[in-house]
Parts: structure tokens; C-alpha cells; sequence
């Protein structure tokens, strides 16, 4: 039964992400109707939302946009950075919806900041920890179980990440049409494009939450 969640969650993830992908090539080449670049609607974001020790700058690779909460920065990949499409105007503002939920101090967002250490040293020694403790489960039990608490740990940043990313999309949605940045022909697409990025965060937490149930299986299955 686990195998076929598996396969059938990680079937999910390939369509999510295959989609994504299509959807972002062809809304790449629809543009604004004012033109403005990926940096301009990120900086008018900020601005407009009191926002103004914030710093939008360009980082390199593709779908690499991130919000660094640490030094304050926007950080928008090579391609949303210079492009005037509806697909960098929605990733722009998606990323300084999260500038945003930090100004106004959005707890999920705080959660999630807090258990970046954590995850950070918890994905440095999951992988040996879980397979040393399948490796000595007869001789050495409680390795397992500390690795499934780390893996825990991970599948609740995975969970926390979910209302901080559709909360983003929210925000970058209702700015993007109440400050004339998308219109009736180009509004639809921008909804589209975050919502089906919002998936992709969906399926890695029920993967996340399902490879937790198969540990905690194996472990529960060796005192049986």
C-alpha cells in the first residue's frame, strides 16, 4: 500500500511540476500592459506597501526567486529580474508578498524562520542518521527513532511552509489587480500561474507527510 501512495504522490509531483514549467514558457512571452520589469513591479510592491529597507536584486538560475528574511532582500532569478511578462510580474509580487507577511510580522512566516536552523542541521545528517538506524534497527533502535523525529521536524516545515506560500500568492494576487499591474486579459494567467505553483508545495508536504508514516511503520513493525 505504501508503494503505491509513493509512486502515485511522486506521479503527482512529475504532472505539478511539468505544469508549472509549461504554464511559466507561455506566460514568459504574454507581457504586461504597462511593461514594467520583474525589479520595477517588486520595488512598486514594496513601496506601496510602506516598504523601503527592502532590496530586490537579481540571483542567478531559473525559478531560484526567494525572499531572504535575514538581510532583507528579494531575491528574483535572471529571467524575472529583466522581464516584463506576466510571469515575472507574478513571481516578483509573490516574493514581496513574503517581504510583506515579514513587515507585518505574519506568524506562520515567524514559525517557519525559526525552524530554519533547525531543518538546516536536521538535512545535514538526516539521510546517515535514517540509515544507520535501518541498518542496526534490531541492535540500535532509538537512531531510527531519532531520525523520524528529524524527519518530523522537516514534514512540519513542509506543513507551516503551505499558509506562508498561498498566503504570498494572496496578497501578490489582490496587489497586482488593484495597482493596474495585470488586467482583464492578463489577471487569469497570473492567478493560474501561483495557484499551480502553490501545488507544488501541496504534493512535497503529503510526500514529506508519507515517507514520516513509512519510518514510523518500519519502527512501530520491529516492537511487533
Amino acid at each position: 500500500m505504501y508503494w503505491i501512495l509513493f509512486i502515485g504522490i511522486a506521479l503527482m509531483s512529475w504532472l505539478v511540476s511539468a505544469n508549472l514549467k509549461r504554464k511559466f514558457a507561455n506566460y514568459s512571452k504574454i507581457p504586461v500592459s504597462n511593461g514594467m520589469t520583474g525589479r520595477e513591479i517588486a520595488e512598486k510592491m514594496l513601496h506601496d506597501n510602506g516598504i523601503y529597507d527592502v532590496q530586490v536584486i537579481s540571483t542567478p538560475g531559473s525559478l531560484t526567486d526567494h525572499y531572504n528574511p535575514a538581510n532583507k532582500t528579494v531575491n528574483l532569478s535572471e529571467g524575472v529580474y529583466e522581464s516584463n511578462s506576466i510571469a515575472a510580474a507574478a513571481v516578483a509580487a509573490h516574493e514581496c508578498g513574503h517581504a510583506v507577511q515579514h513587515a507585518a510580522a505574519y506568524a506562520p512566516l515567524k514559525m517557519r524562520s525559526a525552524l530554519v536552523p533547525v531543518v538546516s542541521f536536521s538535512s545535514n545528517i538526516l539521510s546517515w542518521v535514517l540509515l544507520g538506524g535501518m541498518l542496526l534497527l534490531h541492535v540500535f533502535p532509538f537512531l531510527l527513532l531519532f531520525g523520524i523525529i528529524l524527519f518530523a521536524l522537516t514534514t512540519l516545515f513542509s506543513f507551516i511552509t503551505l499558509p506562508v506560500e498561498i498566503n504570498a500568492s494572496r496578497r501578490a494576487i489582490a496587489w497586482l489587480s488593484n495597482a493596474g499591474i495585470t488586467d482583464v486579459r492578463t489577471h487569469d494567467k497570473a492567478v493560474s500561474a501561483l495557484r499551480s505553483a502553490a501545488y507544488t508545495y501541496v504534493v512535497a508536504a503529503l510526500g514529506s507527510l508519507a515517507t514520516l508514516a513509512y519510518y514510523i511503520w518500519i519502527f512501530m513493525g520491529r516492537r511487533n
